[in-house]
C-alpha cells in the first residue's frame, strides 16, 4: 500500500452532533497522508521522471498531502460510498457546487454545509493535495513532492507562461494566479522569449529582450507596462523540476487506502467503504481524464481504485499534470493538455496518422469505471467540448464508451450562476459586457452523481446521453448561430471563435519531456457548439429549469468588456444573461424579436406554475430529484424578481 501514514492533526464532531437526517452526525479529520511509491512497480511507470526521484532507505519515492475527511459518526448510518473530491487549485469545490453553499476553506457553519445534501445522502467525503505549487494559506490544500535529479547535475528545461491582464501592471508572476512559480534558472538569460497577441489569433510578435527583465527569479517586469487585454507570453529555462505526475498516484492511492487498508494501518473508514467515487471540476476534471488515460485506475495491489467517476466541465482537454517542469494551474490552451486522443474509443487522426483513445490503457488492463462526463455550453464555445464526442475533423459523431455518459448541461455557463450575478469574475477580475450568465445547474449536478451511484451500486443505467450532435443538426459551427444573436438588442456576437490545433512539443512528449516551447502549431481540429432556438438558447443537452420556463437567452459565452481591452474576444469560462421584454411595447420599442415576458406568462404564478412544470419533467426524465424540486421553484421566484424588477 502506497499510503505509509496518517498523521491525524485535528478530529471533532460537526456542528456540535447536529443530525444530518438518517445519516446523523458526522466527524471531520484533519491531517497529513505520507505516500511512499515503488517506481519500479508497474502501476507506477506512467509517473514522469520518477526513475530520476529521489529514494529512502526502503527504495521508495516519499510525498505528503494535506488530508481533509468528513464521515458519518456512526458508520452503519452512513451509505458506505467514498467520494474523492480532487481539489481545485487547493479549494474543496464538492460541498459548494452539491450542496449549493458557498465554497469554503474547512466547512464550520451549518451555511457551509448548505443543504446538507452529501451529508444526508450518507456519503464520506475526502479530500486530498495533489498541486506541489499551492501554497499553504487560507485553507489551501498542497502535496510535497521531491524534484527530479540527473546522474551529471540539475536538470533543466523550458516552461511557459500566459497572461491576460485586465488593465495596466508593471510585473506578472510567472505563474497561474496566487501560485507558486517556477524560477527562472538565470535571471540574464539572452534566450529567455517575451511575444504578444493583440487578440486570440493573432500572430505574435516579439518583444525586445532589452524592453522587460526578471525582477526577480519569479516576476517578470515590462517597460511601459502590460498593457489590458493583450495576451503575453514568456518561455524561459528553469532547472529541478518536481515530480507533478505524484500528484495523479496520491489521488489514487489515497482513495486506495481509504476504501482497502486496515484499522491498524490507521484508516479511519476501515471496513466501511463499498464504493468509491472521484468528482473533479475544471481544472480537476482535466486532471480525472488525465488519471484515466495514463491507466491509472489500479492500485499497486492490482485493485480497482474508482468505482465511478464524475469529469465535470473539463472539456476534451488534460493538462500539464504529468509533465516535466510541468503547471498544473496553467490554463493556456497551447499546452499538452490539447493534445490528441480526446474520444474514449478509438478514434484517427488522418493528418497526423496518429491513432489513440482516452480509456485504452484501462480498457487493456480492465479497469474502466464508470463515467459521467458533463459540460455546459462554455466548454463548447470555448471550442473543444465537441471533440469528446465527434472525430477530430468535426464531421461525424461518434458514440461514447458503453462505460461513459456524455451530458450538455444547456444554456449553462462554466460554473454555477450566482443570484444576483457578481459585476466581475470574482477568481480573476474579468468583466463581461453582458450580466453574467444565472443559470444554477448544482440540482442537475446532484442527480448525476445518484444516477452514478445506482448504475455502480444496482446496474441502473443513467439517462441515455445528451450532447449536441450533427446527425440531427443540433450541433453546428459557431459562426451559424451569428444571426440568431445578431437580432436581440444590445448583443455583440464574437469577432473570433477559437478551435484546438495540432501541437507538437518535440518527440518526447510522450515521456512528459517537453522540448518545443512554444509548440509548433498545426491544422485547427473540427469543433462545433449547440444549435439554439429562436430565443438564443440551446436545444440539445439537459435543458435546466431556466430554460424550460425562460424569462432570458441564456448563453455560456460573454464578449470582454471593452475597458479590459479585447472587446471582439470571448471571455474565459463566463457567459451571459439576455432578459426578454418586460412588455410587448417594450420589445416592439427596442426591436428585439423575442416575445416578451408578458406575452409568455399571464403572470408571476402562471410563470412559476411553467417553472414547476419544467421542474416535475426533469425529475421524469432523472436529470433532477424530486427534493429539488420546490428549492428549484423557490429560486426562479427569485429569478423573476431580479429579471422584471430591474
Amino acid at each position: 500500500m502506497a499510503v505509509t501514514a496518517l498523521e491525524i492533526t485535528r478530529r471533532s464532531v460537526v456542528l456540535d452532533g447536529r443530525p444530518f437526517g438518517d445519516a446523523g452526525a458526522y466527524e471531520k479529520v484533519d491531517g497529513v497522508l505520507r505516500f511512499g511509491v515503488d517506481p519500479t512497480h508497474p502501476a507506477n511507470q506512467a509517473v514522469a521522471d520518477l526513475a530520476l526521484a529521489p529514494r529512502n532507505g526502503a527504495g521508495l519515492v516519499e510525498s505528503a498531502a494535506d488530508f481533509y475527511l468528513l464521515r458519518p459518526v456512526d458508520p452503519a448510518r452512513g451509505n458506505r460510498r467514498l467520494l474523492l473530491d480532487v481539489p481545485n487549485r487547493g479549494r474543496k469545490v464538492a460541498l459548494g457546487m452539491l450542496n449549493s453553499t458557498v465554497r469554503v476553506p474547512e466547512p464550520t457553519t451549518a451555511e457551509d454545509f448548505g443543504n446538507g445534501f452529501l451529508m444526508r445522502h450518507g456519503y464520506t467525503v475526502a479530500w486530498c493535495g495533489w498541486q506541489h505549487d499551492v501554497p499553504r494559506q487560507d485553507g489551501l490544500m498542497a502535496l510535497t513532492v521531491p524534484v527530479a535529479h540527473g546522474a551529471d547535475g540539475p536538470i533543466g528545461g523550458p516552461v511557459l507562461c500566459e497572461w491576460r491582464p485586465n488593465s495596466r501592471v508593471g510585473t506578472l508572476p510567472m505563474a497561474d494566479r496566487y501560485h507558486i512559480a517556477q524560477p527562472t534558472a538565470d535571471l540574464d538569460d539572452p534566450a529567455a522569449r517575451l511575444t504578444v497577441r493583440e487578440h486570440a489569433g493573432a500572430p505574435a510578435a516579439a518583444i525586445a529582450r532589452t524592453a522587460w527583465r526578471f525582477s526577480d527569479a519569479t516576476h517578470v517586469a515590462l517597460d511601459g507596462g502590460f498593457e489590458p487585454g493583450k495576451i503575453y507570453e514568456l518561455v524561459y529555462r528553469a532547472e529541478n523540476p518536481p515530480l507533478v505526475g505524484l500528484g495523479l498516484t496520491a489521488v489514487r492511492d489515497t482513495a486506495a487506502w481509504l476504501r482497502s487498508s486496515a484499522a491498524s494501518a490507521g484508516n479511519p473508514c476501515a471496513g466501511q467503504l463499498e464504493h468509491a467515487y472521484a468528482i473533479g471540476v475544471s481544472q480537476t476534471g482535466r486532471f480525472l481524464r488525465h488519471l484515466l488515460y495514463l491507466g491509472l485506475n489500479e492500485d499497486e495491489a492490482g485493485r480497482k481504485v474508482f468505482d465511478g467517476v464524475i469529469v465535470h466541465i473539463a472539456g476534451a482537454r488534460r493538462g500539464e499534470f504529468n509533465q516535466r517542469f510541468g503547471q498544473p494551474s496553467l490554463n493556456a490552451t497551447c499546452s499538452v493538455g490539447s493534445l490528441f486522443p480526446f474520444t474514449d474509443t478509438s478514434s484517427l487522426d488522418r493528418v497526423t496518422g496518429k491513432r489513440g483513445a482516452q480509456l485504452a490503457r484501462l480498457e487493456a488492463r480492465g479497469m474502466v469505471p464508470k463515467i459521467v462526463a458533463i459540460n455546459t455550453s462554455a466548454e463548447y464555445w470555448r471550442g473543444d467540448a465537441s471533440l469528446v464526442h465527434s472525430d477530430v475533423e468535426g464531421t461525424r459523431d461518434v458514440e461514447p464508451h458503453p462505460e461513459t455518459r456524455l451530458y450538455l448541461f444547456a444554456g449553462c455557463q462554466h460554473t454555477t450562476g450566482a443570484l444576483p450575478p457578481p459585476e466581475a469574475d470574482p477568481n480573476t477580475g474579468s468583466r463581461g459586457l453582458h450580466t453574467f450568465n444565472v443559470v444554477d445547474y448544482s440540482p442537475l449536478l446532484r442527480a448525476a452523481l445518484a444516477n452514478l451511484d445506482r448504475w455502480v451500486a444496482v446496474g441502473v443505467e443513467p439517462p441515455p446521453s445528451a450532447v449536441p450532435r450533427l446527425a440531427d443538426g443540433t450541433g453546428v459551427p459557431a459562426e451559424q448561430t451569428r444571426a440568431r444573436f445578431a437580432r436581440i438588442p444590445g448583443v455583440r456576437f464574437p469577432d473570433r471563435t477559437e478551435r484546438p490545433r495540432r501541437l507538437d512539443f518535440g518527440p518526447d512528449v510522450v515521456w512528459g519531456i517537453v522540448h518545443e516551447l512554444p509548440p509548433k502549431i498545426g491544422a485547427p481540429f473540427g469543433s462545433f457548439v449547440p444549435s439554439v432556438d429562436d430565443d438564443g438558447n440551446d436545444i440539445p443537452g439537459v435543458r435546466p429549469v431556466e430554460l424550460g420556463a425562460p424569462l432570458a437567452t441564456f448563453t455560456g459565452w460573454n464578449p470582454r468588456h471593452p475597458d479590459q481591452g479585447a472587446p471582439g474576444d470571448l471571455m474565459s469560462m463566463l457567459g451571459s444573461t439576455v432578459p426578454f421584454a418586460a412588455t410587448r411595447a417594450a420589445r416592439e420599442a427596442s426591436g428585439d424579436p423575442r416575445p416578451s415576458i408578458e406575452e409568455r406568462y399571464a403572470s408571476r404564478a402562471a410563470y412559476l406554475a411553467r417553472a414547476r412544470e419544467a421542474a416535475v419533467r426533469l425529475v421524469a426524465a432523472r436529470h433532477m430529484l424530486a427534493e429539488d424540486v420546490d428549492a428549484v421553484v423557490e429560486r426562479a421566484s427569485r429569478l423573476w424578481d431580479f429579471i422584471v424588477r430591474a
